[in-house]
């Protein structure tokens, strides 16, 4: 079941999306976005979670945001990115009426935040601040 709010937020991105496999991912260097068929969620409203969530990958781009977090967190970027992700995924669930729902690798993700947030006690800062350049960036693609 398609959710018209979320389906519209993704389309306004422009993002390019292609459908099919069986994992979601971002594909900076090909500019585009992965995602399994909707159906094979466990709820369409996974499936939304997951494009949101990878749309702030696809704003990481140097053409968008340009957010490298490799200079400042080296080993734990990835972590960190993740987290971002995150932050960013839960603030426009919420703007368009998506209901999260946990996944199974989010267990391995929360392992590698703490990980990256006990080495740096500031990190979160800095995924906060990113996480909030991602929403806004995303937020204004949308039409008024």
């Amino acid at each position: 079941m398609r959710l018209e709010s979320a389906e519209r937020f993704v389309a306004a991105t422009g993002a390019a999306i292609a459908h099919g496999g069986d994992r979601a991912y971002s594909k900076p260097a090909e500019e585009r976005i992965q995602l399994p068929l909707v159906d094979q969620f466990r709820s369409s409203e996974g499936y939304y979670a997951t494009a949101l969530r990878e749309l702030t990958h696809w704003s990481r781009h140097k053409s968008r945001l340009n957010r490298d977090l490799k200079g400042r967190f080296d080993t734990a970027a990835n972590a960190a990115g993740e987290l971002v992700a995150e932050i960013v995924a839960a603030f426009l669930c919420v703007k368009a009426g998506v209901t999260a729902e946990p996944r199974e690798d989010h267990a391995h993700y929360i392992k590698s935040w703490i990980a990256a947030l006990k080495t740096d006690n500031r990190a979160i800062f800095t995924a906060a601040s990113q996480a909030q350049k991602a929403t806004d960036y995303l937020q204004g693609l949308q039409p008024s």
